[in-house]
């Protein structure tokens, strides 16, 4: 399976509900071995750190034995909506 930006953020739009999602391929020549994202999911709500960087963890479980390098950034809405307020 080849693993895009696109395919991950349908992937945890469609699973965790998500009301926005950036997929960045942070790798050096764009190979999908990095990425770098950020979640905004009402699922987060109530939910420590850990918590939801496991629920995204699970959900792209099966990509992540392909990807190297994965940085995940896990918002709620209302703290979305306070850092694009910033």
């Amino acid at each position: 399976m080849a693993i895009t930006a696109d395919h991950i953020r349908d992937k945890l739009t469609k699973e965790l509900a998500a009301v926005h999602v950036d997929v960045e391929d942070t790798s050096p020549n764009r190979c999908a071995a990095s990425y770098k994202v950020l979640v905004v999911s009402s699922q987060f709500e109530g939910k420590p750190l850990l918590q939801r960087h496991r629920l995204v963890n699970t959900c792209l479980a099966e990509e992540l034995k392909e990807i190297h390098a994965f940085e995940q950034k896990t918002l709620t809405p209302e703290q979305w909506e306070k850092q694009k307020a910033q």
